[in-house]
C-alpha cells in the first residue's frame, strides 16, 4: 500500500470509531470540540507511520488501526493546548478550539482527548499492551518535558545548541519514532528492529524539525507559512542559536537587541536574516538537515527487512524532507 491508501484507511476507521459512534455523546461541549479539531484535516502523518511499519513487519495494518487512532488523538490534545499557550488563532485555516468555543473548553476537550487516546490502547492484550503503554506514556511525559523548555528558551539567551536539539527532539520527533515503534511492536517485530525504526523515527523528526525552521525564516509563502514567523516570534531556532554563538560581539548585541522587541516589521525580518547570512548559518543548517536524514537512512539497512520494503521508507523520508524551498 502507498501513503495514501494507508491514509484513507484511518480516515475511514477515525470517522467509523469516533465522529459517527460519539457524535450522540453527551455534554456536547466536551465532544464537539474534539469531533472538530479530529476533523480539521492535516497529513495524518503519524498514524499513517504506525500502520506502515505494522505492514513492513509482516502484520495486516488493520491490527494497527487503535493504536494509529490513539497516537493520533494524543497529537490533536498536544494541539488544542500548545493553542491555547501560544495564544493562536488559527489552526489549519480554522478558528483554533480555545477561540471557536473558549480556554476552559478547550482544556477539559483537550484532557478528555487525553484520556482516549489512552483508552484506545485497552484493545491490546498482553506483552502488547504493556509495551505499547509504556512507550505511550514515556513518549507523552517527554513531549510535555519539551514544551517546558520550549517555553523557558523564551527568557534565555544563553541556550545551546545541544540544549535546542533536545528540546526539539522531546517536542516533536520522539512522536514520529513512536508512531513506528507502535506498529512495530503491534507485528512483533523483533526487538532490536522495533529500536532501530524507532531511531530511524528520532532522526527524519529532527531533519523535519531544522527543516521547518529553515523554511520558516528562508522559505516562500507556498510553504504555507508566513515567511519570518519565528522572527517575529522571538523564537530561538537553531539559526538563531548558532549566529549568537558565532557573531561578534557587537552582531551578537545587535541580534538580542532586535529579539528584545515585539517589532513585526519586515525591517527586522530582513536584518535577522541578513546577520545569519552573514556567518553562513543559513548553509550549517542544510548542512544539519542532510546530516540527521543520512543518520535515519543509515538505521534503514540495518533492518530485517527485504529491499522493496526498506525502500518504502526510504521515500517515505524523501517524501517528507522534499518541501519547496
Amino acid at each position: 500500500m502507498d501513503l495514501q491508501e494507508y491514509r484513507e484507511v484511518f480516515l475511514e476507521y477515525l470517522s467509523k470509531k469516533i465522529v459517527k459512534n460519539d457524535s450522540l455523546k453527551t455534554p456536547q461541549n466536551l465532544y464537539d470540540p474534539i469531533h472538530y479539531i479530529l476533523q480539521l484535516g492535516g497529513k495524518r502523518i503519524r498514524p499513517i507511520l504506525t500502520l506502515m511499519s505494522c505492514n513492513l513487519f509482516g502484520e495486516d495494518h488493520n491490527k494497527a488501526l487503535d493504536a494509529a487512532l490513539a497516537i493520533e488523538m494524543f497529537h490533536n490534545f498536544t494541539l488544542i493546548h500548545d493553542d491555547i499557550m501560544d495564544r493562536a488563532s488559527l489552526r489549519r485555516g480554522k478558528e483554533t478550539v480555545h477561540e471557536k468555543w473558549d480556554e476552559n473548553t478547550g482544556i477539559l476537550s483537550g484532557d478528555a482527548l487525553m484520556i482516549l487516546s489512552n483508552q484506545m490502547l485497552n484493545n491490546y492484550e498482553g506483552h502488547i499492551f504493556k509495551e505499547l503503554y509504556t512507550l505511550f506514556n514515556k513518549t507523552a511525559l517527554e513531549i510535555c518535558e519539551g514544551q517546558q523548555n520550549d517555553m523557558d528558551f523564551e527568557t534565555r539567551n544563553d541556550v545551546t545548541l545541544s540544549e535546542y536539539i533536545q528540546m526539539i527532539k522531546y517536542k516533536t520527533a520522539v512522536l514520529i519514532a513512536c508512531s513506528l515503534k507502535m506498529g512495530a511492536i503491534i507485528a512483533n517485530a523483533d526487538r532490536n528492529d522495533a529500536d532501530l525504526i524507532y531511531e530511524y523515527g528520532v532522526n527524519l523528526g529532527l531533519a523535519f524539525q531544522l527543516q521547518d525552521d529553515f523554511l520558516d525564516t528562508f522559505g516562500t509563502e507556498e510553504f504555507g507559512k508566513k515567511v519570518g514567523g519565528d522572527i517575529i516570534e522571538n523564537k530561538k531556532t537553531y539559526l538563531i542559536i548558532k549566529t549568537l554563538e558565532l557573531a561578534s560581539e557587537e552582531d551578537k548585541k545587535r541580534l538580542l537587541s532586535l529579539y528584545a522587541t515585539n517589532n513585526d516589521s519586515l525591517e527586522k525580518i530582513k536584518e535577522v536574516k541578513g546577520l545569519i547570512k552573514k556567518y553562513d548559518v543559513d548553509l550549517m543548517i542544510k548542512r544539519e538537515i542532510k546530516n540527521y536524514t543520512k543518520k535515519a537512512f543509515e538505521k534503514i539497512d540495518l533492518l530485517k527487512l527485504n529491499e522493496k520494503r526498506k525502500k518504502s521508507l526510504i521515500d517515505f523520508g524523501i517524501s517528507l524532507m522534499n518541501r519547496k524551498l
